[in-house]
């Protein structure tokens, strides 16, 4: 347990970080689901809209330190080679 005024005022933060932090990987994870059914009911247009709304909140999760560079990169990449995949 935190015994001094800056271990307890850490505490605090941590616990504020902790739920906004939440509601962001929540926010994503939605954005993600909404192009993962786009893509899998097979058209396109749709899937390329939901994949242009989901890039931005991605690359905030970024910046915000939700995920990693990497991890959004591989993300985004594994979309996008999906999505072209929907023409053939």
């Amino acid at each position: 347990m935190a015994n001094t005024p800056q271990a307890k005022k850490r505490a605090r933060q941590t616990e504020r970080r902790t739920e906004v932090n939440k509601a962001r990987r929540s926010r994503i994870r939605t954005f993600l689901r909404k192009t993962e059914e786009a893509i899998e009911s097979g058209d396109q247009a749709v899937a390329k809209e939901a994949f242009k709304s989901a890039q931005p909140e991605l690359m905030r999760g970024v910046t915000k330190g939700i995920y990693h560079k990497n991890t959004v990169a591989r993300k985004l990449s594994r979309l996008t080679k999906r999505i072209k995949g929907l023409t053939a």
